[in-house]
């Protein structure tokens, strides 16, 4: 078992370091052993790190995603140039290149190509963020928050009341897309800012827990649409862990006997597939609800919602925890303020305020980023693509059409709309994803790379049809096993 994160320096390790003409020199085979936090080896051009219980890993548990796999092109992504300086006291080897049996000649002239032409959008500038363009996004949606305000206090109507909530819902989605840049560190060199604008576009302002999201959504990027390889491994998607609700493969289906064995009610879980493609719209409703649980949880030390999560606070705790809890103690608080009406409304009228705005919101964000990846390709992780082309088949684009303007999918979806060329380089700000595409696109094209675009209904109407085939082979495997069924 290795040491990685342990203060001392495995012996294997030292020899390592004396000298890189004498390393010790590993196969693939070798680094596919080390799959689990607590004995995590990865590859990072071509060099073999230990970092095993690194658990002060700046970006947190993250860094497990890829324990027992090559992190060279996910770290690229999610690190800043010279970020792998810090590396270098983990190295305990080299990884024979010619004992990936998985990689001819073609595929490394590929990898080279979608690594040059990551080095090209550098050089281009793509990665520099517009100051005035963020600005501007900050002061319309505190516009968005101020007219909410404002509907509620100046007015009596119930139909504007309601236009107000569903403006408040509106508004939290658009802090989601605010919250997401800067918390890609998009927009400021500094990672320190971009977390504290992060907290208070998220904690403050939405409820939900910086540090929550962080884990959850740096996993998804990391892993989107994996299964876990083991059950102690941490390869897997965190977005697709939606069991016993939804399931996105027939895989992840039939884990409901697994469910059962704990004591769950099988039952329940095999209907909830069956009509998972009716459940899914009234599920997305009640999304936020679920998002703030956990976020407070997270924040107030009262549980996590996966192993990495848990892992990460257990041994590592809150990065921010005042400004946090702060944060979202004070969302609450003007929130509770604004549901009843500034003391007017009846207990019943400020909850239904409240849900209505809730409702909306998490139908609102869960739209596009179930647009996004839901109904892709979904990969158990000891069979996942490299990383181009991970990032490319689990993804969607999406279009205007159907009467829906592109200027209107642009402003909704918050860039996430190119949601391909995101994933491929989530640190590009926004102000310049559009221009990436265009590159994204013909390297595609140049390379056979196939890379899915559509329209909102009809990628909703993709979602819904992927849900109902999963039910319809899991129900021909339930007949299988119990033909009485």
């Amino acid at each position: 078992m290795g040491k990685g994160g342990d203060a001392s320096i495995p012996a294997s390790r030292s020899i390592a370091l004396k000298s890189n003409d004498k390393a010790e020199k590993y196969t693939w085979a070798e680094v596919k052993k080390h799959i689990t936090p607590d004995d995590a080896w990865i590859v990072h051009a071509n060099k073999v790190y230990d970092v095993s219980n690194w658990h002060d890993h700046p970006g947190g548990a993250v860094i497990f995603t890829h324990a027992g796999d090559d992190m060279t092109d996910i770290f690229a992504a999610f690190h800043a140039q010279g970020s792998q300086a810090m590396m270098k006291k983990f190295y305990i080897g080299d990884l024979i290149p010619e004992s990936v049996e998985h990689k001819d000649q073609s595929q490394l002239d590929f990898e080279k190509g979608y690594r040059d032409l990551r080095a090209k959008l550098v050089m281009m500038g793509m990665f520099k963020s517009s100051k005035g363009y963020y600005a501007y996004k900050c002061t319309f949606n505190m516009c968005m928050w101020l007219t909410a305000v404002a509907m509620v206090y100046y007015s009596d109507s119930f139909a504007v009341h309601i236009g107000s909530a569903l403006l408040l819902g509106l508004f939290w989605q658009q802090c989601g897309w605010l919250a997401h840049d800067f918390l890609h560190h998009q927009v400021f060199k500094h990672r320190k800012y971009g977390d504290l604008a992060g907290i208070f576009w998220g904690d403050l302002m939405q409820g939900f827990s910086m540090q929550w999201w962080k884990n959850k959504h740096n996993g998804h990027h990391a892993v989107p649409n994996l299964h876990n390889s083991s059950v102690d491994s941490q390869d897997g998607d965190p977005d697709i862990d939606t069991m016993p609700l939804l399931a996105w493969s027939l895989k992840q289906a039939q884990s409901f006997r697994e469910l059962n064995a704990d004591g769950k009610d099988s039952t329940f879980v095999k209907y909830a597939i069956k009509f998972q493609a009716f459940t899914y719209f009234p599920i997305l409703l009640l999304a936020r609800i679920s998002w703030l649980r956990e976020s407070f949880k997270t924040a107030f030390g009262l549980g996590a919602a996966s192993e990495n999560a848990k892992l990460e606070l257990e041994r590592r705790g809150l990065q921010y925890p005042t400004l946090e809890r702060s944060g979202i103690a004070l969302h609450y608080a003007w929130m509770f303020v604004l549901s009843s009406g500034f003391g007017r409304f009846s207990i019943a009228y400020s909850i239904m305020y409240f849900m209505v705005a809730t409702c909306s919101s998490g139908l609102f964000l869960a739209l596009v980023f179930g647009l996004g990846h839901n109904g892709m390709a979904v990969y158990d992780a000891t069979t996942r693509p490299d990383f181009w082309k991970l990032q490319v088949t689990t993804t969607r684009n999406v279009i205007g059409g159907y009467g829906i303007p592109q200027f209107f999918v642009d402003w909704f979806c918050g860039g996430l709309q190119y949601q391909v060329d995101h994933h491929l380089f989530p640190m590009m700000p926004r102000n310049n994803i559009a221009k990436c595409h265009k590159l994204v696109e013909s390297f595609c094209k140049e390379w056979g790379v196939k890379y899915h675009e559509t329209d909102m209904i009809t990628g909703t109407w993709e979602v819904l049809k992927h849900l109902q085939n999963v039910s319809d082979e899991f129900l021909v495997e339930m007949v299988k096993d119990f033909p009485a069924m």
